[in-house]
């Protein structure tokens, strides 16, 4: 009998032709035999995987276009066999750096059943794109987008960073004036986040003044949800634009706390109420699938008040917000009564807004999101 669908599949290919240095994800640089080898080791636990029906598929990383298409079309053959579709509309995502794009990738990634491209690109001023490490030029990026469009790829999206060292709020502008012109259907626009163990923090303990304070990374925030609004893209999540019908299927899922399983080292899962992740060390990923045991995990079930916070935290990042009938329906609470007080105290404060049974961030509350969201988790 094949079981219940999953939300999404996230599989994680970690290496990279260089290493940016604001980036703390499980990441290794590309050497040919340590990525044959995580690559066969991926095979193996796709294969020992339970088949289950997925709605969307992802391809994260790392750069996951450091592989060569034909390893790519491989691995889709290998996830849609064990993962099939749950209907016309799933949704297959590849994450690709845009300096790695060869000749006919786009056209092998389109035959292979990939509609939806996310570009890594941080930023138009190649001056900042230098800053954060990357080698791709504003051609480089124009190239993969017209690869992908004749390829019938349908749905293109960009990464944008704001609040990096030196940016201004007049080459904020540019990135995404430039975005708009390449008429990408989403974007993703993210403030620059100092990660523990980065190059970036070592420089931002040396010259704390080279990076955006809070008060420009507000209105860099506003210009983004301003600028990207104007061009027809609706935000429908903190971080995310999408032009009608672009909305990321896959990511979405997230927020309303689906289900979706994580394969490859360091990736994350949340199955029957229980939230894992596979270890980090890539050597002991790829020994233990080796040995033909499960990679190691560290594993949380979240119960109580605790699974009701991240629900509530997941579901206010949204546009829609808290549906309180449909949170009732599926926790078997009403949020409304439950966190009453604090409700009472974030509309107040005018950074939420209820209307009927739907409480959602206001503008303001977008800006203080992560402290809004944040206080949901944080009660006992």
């Amino acid at each position: 009998m094949i079981e219940e669908a999953l939300g999404g599949v996230y599989v994680h290919l970690p290496f990279c032709p260089y290493i940016c240095p604001y980036c703390d994800f499980a990441k290794w640089p590309l050497r040919r035999s340590d990525a044959l080898r995580y690559l066969t080791a991926l095979h193996r636990e796709i294969a020992a995987a339970d088949r289950r029906p997925a709605e969307n598929i992802f391809l994260g990383g790392g750069t996951p276009n450091a592989y060569d298409a034909a390893s790519i079309v491989d691995l889709l053959a290998r996830l849609r066999e064990r993962f099939p579709a749950v209907d016309s509309a799933r949704e297959i995502t590849i994450e690709v750096n845009p300096d790695a794009v060869r000749p006919g990738d786009m056209d092998a990634y389109a035959r292979a059943g990939i509609n939806r491209l996310s570009i890594g690109v941080q930023s138009f001023r190649e001056s900042e794109s230098r800053a954060l490490g990357r080698r791709h030029s504003n051609a480089d990026v124009e190239r993969c987008v017209r690869d992908a469009r004749a390829a019938g790829i349908r749905s293109l999206s960009v990464d944008l960073i704001f609040a990096l060292p030196g940016q201004s709020e007049a080459s904020w502008i540019e990135s995404l004036d430039a975005a708009i012109a390449l008429g990408v259907d989403h974007c993703s626009t993210y403030g620059l986040t100092i990660e523990a163990g980065t190059p970036f923090e070592r420089l931002y303990s040396r010259a704390p003044e080279r990076f955006a304070d809070e008060e420009l990374e507000a209105r860099l925030y506003e210009i983004a949800m301003d600028r990207l609004s104007e061009a027809g893209f609706a935000q429908y999540e903190i971080s995310n634009f999408a032009r009608p019908g672009h909305m990321s299927r896959h990511n979405a899922n997230y927020w309303r706390n689906g289900s979706y399983l994580g394969l490859g080292v360091g990736a994350a899962s949340y199955l029957d109420g229980e939230r894992s992740t596979a270890t980090r060390s890539l050597a002991e990923y790829m020994d233990a699938i080796e040995r033909g045991e499960p990679a190691p995990r560290e594993r949380e079930r979240l119960l109580g008040l605790a699974r009701l916070g991240e629900a509530m935290m997941l579901a206010l990042r949204t546009a829609q917000g808290v549906d309180a009938s449909a949170f009732n329906q599926r926790y078997g609470i009403d949020p409304l009564a439950t966190y009453a007080s604090t409700i009472a105290g974030f509309i107040e404060a005018g950074v939420l807004e209820r209307s009927d049974e739907h409480l959602r961030l206001t503008r303001r509350g977008r800006l203080l999101a992560n402290t809004v969201c944040g206080a949901f988790v944080t009660i006992e």
